[in-house]
């Protein structure tokens, strides 16, 4: 029954991954693919916690929690830039 439910979320993470994938090269300003890099982000540590149940080695979380922090960082760093650049 876990495998099921666990091929149901990566189908349904990878359509979404799809989506935004779409909508950052679709996206008619800067704003909008540094919010989709972020969305890529947070769908990426969904499939990491996936992989993690799924497999049943809760080490992934770590690396789950680990990538978080880094798109946080760096989504902070691209509103700054974003926000120097539309200040000049």
């Amino acid at each position: 029954m876990m495998e099921i439910v666990t091929t149901i979320c990566f189908v349904l993470l990878g359509l979404a991954m799809l989506a935004v994938v779409v909508r950052i090269i679709r996206g008619p300003t800067l704003a909008d693919r540094i919010l989709g890099l972020d969305t890529i982000t947070v769908l990426a540590i969904g499939i990491i916690g996936v992989f993690a149940v799924r497999s049943g080695r809760y080490l992934y979380t770590d690396i789950g929690i680990a990538l978080a922090l880094i798109g946080f960082l760096s989504t902070v760093a691209f509103a700054r830039y974003l926000m120097q650049r539309s200040s000049k």
